[in-house]
């Protein structure tokens, strides 16, 4: 193939007007008459391989080497050795190079896993467990001095135990796990200065997280959001009306739920969650779409897709995801579109308010249409998502702890008995009374932690406790092993809501995160907890229910539920 291009160069060179470096290795040929042809051509070529150079405009770097190792001729048997030989001194010094990265100080210890993948499919192995994930449980554990001694003679089995800040490779990025609570809350305090938000690659596609106005940045976009969202889902809001449309939500859900053999709690709540959220913020009507048209079900598809490998490629989970992704934006910019349009659909809710935004005179340079599809998708997913799962494995942990479930049974059966009056909806200040049901929904909280960690990139190096964290490295912060502290929490894998009775509030600060935490604190936390705290009151109050099948906890890393979690709900005539 090589021969057959400068063949037709030599033949016809007036057709060879480019300067590529072929063209400049021909010249110097026809100078030089120390070493023959075939030889010099390859010898060349090698290096400009080797270099990473491109060499010619008609011809790919990979045919050219499987050209180089096809010589036949004897002058070049020594050649094609060296060629094998240099060739593999490349490829071990990009391995050598992939394993030990370069820092401006010391790294934290760890291994960088295998060339492009790292430690991935370590990290993906399902665990059937709410303990830490065993990719980080493994790594953080101290050696025990038998198997120290053991290593002294086997030094090439690896333990992969590093201590609580440790480095490996992710998806061919290279992160730093932290489960030091001094470090996590130090590059959560500090967003903005030493570390910006970081997304996989997956989730940053799917939304829409790049570029100067992605949803993530700080300053006056997280503001804009924030504040977005405690106008229409704080606790002014929740007081003033929501608690009880939240409440003839849940009643309808679970009287239609009743009528059904049983229901996968996950999928269920999910749809319920969302269906309230997006009805909220711009007026959508699940009834009045089939099941093919429910933009419900394109979201709960979509979390599902979350950790997978992002190769668009048709046929794979992430294209299939990006597809629904297309089908859901389309649905919210045409309702955008449509409430634009008819000013008479007039709601006062959050597809209002951000149309206002939009046609100020002296609106913020941020705000566009796209920026405002990307916000509702990205409120939409975060509250429906993070509520079911945390509410399916509430009742999973109550399934198991039938003493924990009559104390909550009494407490709801209280609020009912002292009531003043007549009036069957729930008020804040019944709410606010419910401290066991708050207990349990923090244990649930503590337990089940969504996502193996918090996502951060290092802006600048950090200096912390003598290691370096280079900049544009990730950060996971696992904020889930403050949650699974045994000094702070006692048989932190029991499910003990009594513990919260006498918890301090200053250790409970700094060692519960389950809505993440500094400046990224979950707006809609107060609605997540009384979203939860309202399903549990009706359902103990007015339900029974019964666990059919499933309910097994897995984590992949995410959180979820192998074969589902399927529940029979019957009407309490009682």
């Amino acid at each position: 193939m090589v021969k057959q291009e400068i063949d037709r160069r030599h033949t016809s060179p007036q057709k060879y007007h480019r300067r590529d470096l072929l063209s400049q290795v021909l010249e110097d040929m026809d100078e030089e008459n120390f070493m023959n042809k075939d030889m010099t051509i390859h010898l060349v070529l090698l290096v400009l391989i080797v270099k990473g150079e491109s060499i010619s405009t008609s011809l790919r770097k990979s045919q050219v080497v499987n050209e180089i190792l096809r010589i036949e001729n004897p002058a070049s048997g020594l050649l094609r050795r060296v060629v094998k030989a240099l060739l593999v001194i490349y490829c071990t010094h990009l391995v050598r190079k992939w394993k030990n990265p370069s820092c401006n100080g010391v790294l934290p210890p760890g291994s960088m896993g295998l060339p492009l993948i790292g430690e991935t499919l370590h990290l993906i192995i399902p665990s059937y467990s709410l303990d830490l994930h065993p990719f980080i449980k493994k790594r953080i554990q101290r050696l025990a001095c038998g198997i120290c001694l053991f290593n002294l003679f086997l030094p090439g089995i690896s333990n992969f135990r590093f201590g609580p800040i440790f480095r490996t490779n992710i998806l061919g990025r290279p992160v730093v796990v932290s489960t030091d609570p001094e470090l996590n809350h130090l590059i959560l305090q500090q967003e903005g200065k030493l570390v910006e938000m970081w997304y996989l690659d997956t989730f940053s596609k799917l939304f829409n997280q790049e570029g100067e106005s992605r949803t993530s940045a700080v300053g006056v976009i997280h503001k804009y959001i924030r504040s977005l969202s405690l106008t229409h889902f704080g606790v002014e809001t929740l007081k003033k009306g929501l608690l009880p449309e939240i409440e003839d939500m849940i009643k309808k859900t679970l009287q239609m739920w009743s009528t059904q053999e049983s229901i996968e709690v996950k999928y269920g709540s999910a749809v319920m969650v969302f269906n309230y959220i997006a009805k909220h913020m711009f007026g959508y009507d699940d009834s009045e779409n089939t099941s093919e048209d429910k933009i419900s079900e394109k979201f709960t598809k979509i979390s599902e897709f979350l950790m997978s490998i992002p190769l668009n490629i048709p046929g794979t989970t992430y294209h299939k995801c990006l597809k629904d992704r297309e089908k859901a934006t389309k649905f919210l910019k045409d309702k955008l579109e449509e409430r634009r349009n008819s000013p008479d659909m007039y709601r006062g809710d959050l597809l209002d308010q951000v149309i206002a935004d939009l046609n100020k005179e002296d609106k913020e340079k941020f705000l566009s249409d796209d920026f405002i599809i990307t916000v509702i998708f990205g409120l939409l997913f975060a509250g429906f998502e993070s509520v079911s799962k945390i509410l399916t494995l509430t009742l999973k942990l109550l399934a198991d702890h039938p003493s924990v479930l009559q104390e909550l049974i009494a407490e709801h059966e209280g609020i009912l008995k002292n009531r003043r009056n007549s009036d069957p909806v729930l008020t804040w200040d019944e709410y606010k009374s419910m401290t066991f049901t708050l207990q349990v929904i923090n244990e649930s909280l503590r337990l089940g932690n969504g996502a193996p960690g918090l996502l951060r990139r290092a802006l600048k190096d950090i200096e912390f406790k003598g290691f370096t964290i280079p900049a544009g490295w990730i950060i996971m912060a696992v904020t889930s092993a403050s949650h699974l502290n045994p000094d702070v929490y006692k048989d932190p894998l029991a499910f003990n809501p009594a513990r919260w009775k006498d918890m301090d509030p200053y250790l409970v600060s700094k060692n519960f995160m389950p809505f993440s935490g500094g400046t990224r604190q979950c707006a809609g936390a107060e609605f997540s907890k009384l979203l939860m705290a309202t399903f549990l009151h009706v359902l103990l109050t007015k339900y029974e229910w019964t666990r059919i099948k499933g309910g097994r906890v897995v984590q992949g890393p995410m959180l979820g539920f192998r074969d589902g979690f399927h529940v029979k709900f019957s009407p309490n005539h009682n």
